[in-house]
């Protein structure tokens, strides 16, 4: 495994501060990342225990985004209606927004966070909650084997990836499906979108590395989506090697080519990916530095995950900013881990209580700009980072 990005001291990206434990050391980790040349795989060399990120205190609820709850219903929609599965499974089913979709009859979740299980399990789900392995595959399939697997932005979470396809081939009957969703790791790059990588994204995928990773378990990619979600995805459609009922669509070469050219198969790619990211900071930090300096109000939108990366990377803390707006109840009255800063309710952006706002929701920034329209026009501005810093 080869270094090429240190993006430093960082605390887990869901570890939400309360007043209780707003002065107590925060536990954090080195965030270095690699790339594997054997096998193309971009990943985070120094992983924390998945107990410390996965437990019954986990904030993030996919039914609190509507972009999401209408992506799951589209998509579950256009499963029905290609695969007609009889019995689907979903490897981390969050709070139900994709399996609500379904026949509780025909669904099955694998949910390790209990807060989040608990909700699905209220609602009569068959849920599982604990983390996906062959043992939990296996028990799960004793009666029937499944039909289709669906995973988003969870797969790439799980340290082993030995272990998660062996799980898949215990569980999926021979022409089963498995569609997997996660990051592009194209985009990722083109976009020195380096938030992608914080404590829970252990891989990010590119469709070259996942094509040799599924190889050596006799499975294949047949089909490539490729989506706007969080800031450009793919979603892979796999099948077993052996079953040959299922052509292979001509997207899988196109992402295949288009990933080779722009060079995600050599390590230089990713040097020159860790320069624009170190000039990236300089830069956004300056914007900071320059508003703060004019004494400018700034507010942070969207408390993610992916903000957490930035703002610690960056050096930018609760004194550049008045807070930060959310809408997922969990985060609600907390503090961003590492810069402590207040994550509030959101509410309309009025430009009598800030001049700029940080974009760290950038991913959803068209909708974001749609429903800002009136602070827009009265002269309000945003700051992102991606592609690189400014302020628009």
């Amino acid at each position: 495994m080869k270094k090429f990005l240190n993006l430093g001291l960082q605390p887990l990206a869901n570890s939400y501060l309360d007043h209780n434990n707003l002065n107590k050391k925060e536990k954090k980790f080195k965030l270095v990342i690699g790339f594997n040349p054997k096998n193309y795989l971009v990943s985070i060399l120094n992983t924390v225990p998945k107990e410390q990120m996965f437990n019954k205190d986990y904030p993030y609820k996919s039914s609190e985004s509507s972009t999401m709850r209408r992506q799951f219903k589209n998509l579950s929609i256009n499963l029905k209606k290609k695969f007609k599965p009889n019995i689907l499974l979903e490897i981390g089913s969050n709070d139900g927004a994709f399996l609500g979709n379904f026949d509780k009859k025909k669904v099955i979740g694998v949910e390790p966070c209990k807060n989040l299980a608990n909700i699905t399990i209220k609602k009569g789900y068959k849920i599982f909650p604990k983390y996906w392995d062959t043992k939990l595959a296996k028990h799960i399939t004793k009666k029937n084997k499944i039909d289709l697997i669906y995973s988003a932005n969870t797969l790439s979470h799980i340290k082993n990836y030995s272990e998660i396809f062996k799980a898949v081939n215990a569980s999926l009957n021979l022409n089963g499906i498995l569609v997997l969703e996660d990051p592009s790791l194209l985009e990722c790059i083109k976009k020195i979108a380096y938030d992608q990588f914080y404590c829970e994204h252990i891989y990010v995928f590119s469709a070259i590395s996942l094509q040799k990773v599924l190889n050596k378990f006799g499975l294949e990619i047949f089909d490539i989506e490729n989506l706007k979600t969080h800031g450009g995805s793919n979603r892979y459609y796999i099948k077993r090697k052996i079953n040959k009922t299922i052509q292979i669509s001509r997207n899988v070469k196109k992402n295949i080519k288009k990933e080779i050219n722009f060079g995600l198969h050599k390590f230089s790619t990713y040097k020159k990916f860790s320069k624009k990211v170190s000039e990236s900071k300089i830069k956004l930090k300056k914007i900071f530095e320059s508003l703060k300096n004019k004494d400018k109000k700034i507010i942070g939108y969207g408390a993610t995950a992916k903000s957490c990366t930035v703002l610690n990377y960056c050096n930018i803390d609760k004194k550049y900013f008045k807070y930060f707006y959310d809408t997922t109840s969990f985060k609600i009255g907390k503090y961003l881990p590492g810069t402590k800063i207040k994550i509030k309710k959101y509410k309309k952006l009025k430009i009598k209580d800030t001049n700029y706002v940080f974009l760290g929701a950038w991913n959803f920034k068209e909708e974001i700009f749609k429903k800002e329209k009136s602070f827009i026009k009265n002269g309000g501005k945003f700051i992102t980072h991606i592609p690189s810093p400014k302020i628009i």
